[in-house]
């Protein structure tokens, strides 16, 4: 079964950091993407909920360059665990090679790809999107990333041979320029940056192999527990999706459907820090969101058929879930039709 694409919460706050650059209240930002404050206590993002942060830091900031300058804002801070590893790496190239294999607990989003060459390699982004479409300020932002991260931890004003984009420009080309200092070319075949060797395999100052090799072990563990609960998450949350209409399925007959016993679930859950209502809210949510967006849908039908007893116990949920109610919701998202 393909895991739900998901991110960190270090990332999600470079988005709320760079939109409170730009004068932007985290507060205002999460109420235009539909968010509640409360999901800010989430350890990590399903990818759809950080591609509508996104979206609504680029409304709400109405900066075309908006992208850039998030990427740009990229620290320690923005890596969690990997941070670590990456300041102890012998090369920028090795440095590159332990984010792709640590990748998952930054975001699993996308995956990066190193095409090595005589004399410069590319660092090629291949995202990964969820039901939405990604942003093209998230594209953006991941590769003026790479360049951050690449001068954070060399220490040196590093220049780019030539950044490009498999998608159109959407900023002016001032803002480029000042985020890579090279040239810079749009509607390519893919998404990448292109380092000198040079660069690539200079010895890094902060170099440290001893500590390389236990941040390596930590990291490594972390990752495992991130795909071991992702893995038995995912199963729940599907199981529930698919028994959802109508009612409101139980942990007894997740157990049941999965062939275990309700004290050996409740147990491995328990061992991944799940929890079965949270995990029952948060496909509600989602199925909740991608339903109120269809103009077409009575919303009290939606709210019967995700097990809500009365429309406004369902209204009640949805405000919890977005800050605000369904037909306010449609209002948001440009579309028409519903009812209060």
């Amino acid at each position: 079964m393909t895991l739900q694409a998901s991110v960190s919460m270090s990332w999600v706050n470079t988005v709320l950091a760079a939109g409170e650059r730009a004068g932007v209240p985290r507060e205002r930002l999460l109420a235009q993407a539909g968010m509640a404050p409360a999901e800010l206590a989430r350890e990590r993002w399903p990818i759809d909920h950080i591609t509508r942060l996104w979206r609504a830091a680029v409304h709400c900031t109405q900066d075309a360059g908006f992208g850039l300058k998030a990427g740009a804002l990229v620290g320690p801070g923005s890596f969690n665990v990997v941070s670590y590893l990456l300041q102890s790496a012998p090369s920028l190239r090795a440095a590159i090679g332990m984010v792709q294999q640590y990748q998952r607990l930054i975001s699993d989003g996308g995956r990066f790809q190193v095409v090595a060459g005589a004399q410069a390699g590319w660092v090629v982004y291949h995202p990964r999107q969820g039901a939405l479409a990604f942003s093209p300020h998230q594209i953006e932002a991941v590769l003026a990333a790479v360049v951050a991260f690449s001068r954070w931890v060399t220490g040196q004003p590093v220049r780019p041979l030539q950044v490009q984009f498999s998608q159109p420009r959407v900023g002016p080309l001032a803002g480029y320029r000042e985020a890579f200092g090279c040239p810079v070319a749009f509607e390519q075949a893919f998404s990448g940056v292109l380092l000198d060797n040079a660069l690539l395999d200079a010895p890094l100052p902060q170099a440290d192999a001893q500590l390389a090799r236990l941040h390596h072990q930590y990291a490594a563990q972390r990752l495992a527990v991130l795909h071991e609960g992702g893995a038995l998450a995912q199963e729940l949350r599907a199981w529930i999706a698919a028994a959802l209409p109508g009612r409101v399925p139980t942990r007894a007959e997740a157990a049941q459907a999965l062939g275990l016993s309700e004290r050996t679930l409740a147990r491995r859950m328990q061992a991944q820090q799940l929890s079965f209502s949270a995990l029952l809210d948060a496909v509600r949510r989602e199925a909740a969101l991608q339903a109120v967006a269809q103009p077409g849908r009575a919303l009290a039908d939606i709210g019967q058929a995700l097990g809500f007893a009365e429309p406004a116990v369902f209204w009640r949920a949805f405000k919890r879930w977005t800050g605000c109610t369904p037909l306010q919701w449609r209002a948001r998202q440009g579309m028409a039709g519903g009812e209060e």
